[in-house]
């Protein structure tokens, strides 16, 4: 089936991550916090401090699911571990400091801005919408709870309370369900080529719709169907299929 030559759009599946809310943005204040308190509590200069927060970085990029321990445990000791690795000895409590200090500051800045809640109020006016996020459960649903979004979306769905995340098409067939709508009918928009973009020609929707927020040259071989900037450009794409 020719996507294009599809009837009008009639829901919208929509990141959150980078797409709705600045993840990036958040996450790099709330690291530079945890640097500040590096520096004071172990009188380490700029660049210990930063090869403790960097080690973090990495470790939190590398995690993989481990359904036997909590998320708060996993990430305090990537704390520990990273602390340990820079100045050679235990600090456990230091590293719980610093990974609370680190979510609770990262949490702070997780929220719409005017315009992101304005846009998806006028969107509930002719599409079903759905918040589709890749992530840890506990991790993604503070998320969700922290923007006070959920009443923005007919369904909220967390990638880490599935069998597959994004891009495997069994999560869309979920979400197609949820909706009551069919591949054809759903838009897919989202910030990662490999997982949202892939994820929605994996599934077959009528369109997906790339933001490229960080203004990155696209590489590889996902081809999105619209690019934009920002997700506040979305309802022209979305008039335009209509």
């Amino acid at each position: 089936m020719d996507r294009r030559a599809a009837g009008a759009a009639r829901a919208v599946l929509l990141d959150l991550d980078n797409t709705l809310v600045g993840t990036a943005h958040a996450g790099r204040a709330a690291i530079r916090k945890v640097n500040k308190l590096l520096k004071a509590t172990l009188d380490l200069d700029d660049e210990a401090a930063g090869s403790v927060c960097d080690k973090f970085q990495e470790k939190l990029l590398l995690e993989t699911p481990d359904p036997a321990a909590a998320i708060d445990d996993v990430r305090a000791r990537h704390w520990e571990e990273s602390i340990r690795e820079v100045v050679a000895c235990e600090k456990p409590a230091l590293a719980a400091e610093c990974y609370r200090l680190w979510k609770r500051s990262r949490l702070d800045l997780i929220g719409f801005t005017p315009e992101i809640r304005a846009l998806l109020e006028e969107l509930r006016g002719g599409y079903k919408l759905l918040l589709l996020t890749n992530g840890e459960s506990q991790t993604q649903r503070e998320k969700v709870a922290a923007a006070r979004c959920e009443e923005l979306f007919d369904a909220v769905v967390v990638g880490g309370e599935h069998a597959e995340q994004k891009p495997h098409p069994s999560i869309y067939t979920h979400c197609f369900s949820l909706l009551g709508v069919e591949a054809e009918d759903c838009v897919m928009v989202g910030d990662s080529l490999d997982t949202d973009i892939q994820g929605g020609f994996n599934a077959g929707v009528r369109a997906t719709v790339w933001i490229n927020n960080f203004g990155v040259s696209q590489t590889g071989s996902v081809k999105p169907d619209y690019t934009i900037p920002t997700v506040l450009d979305l309802p022209a794409i979305l008039k335009g299929l209509d």
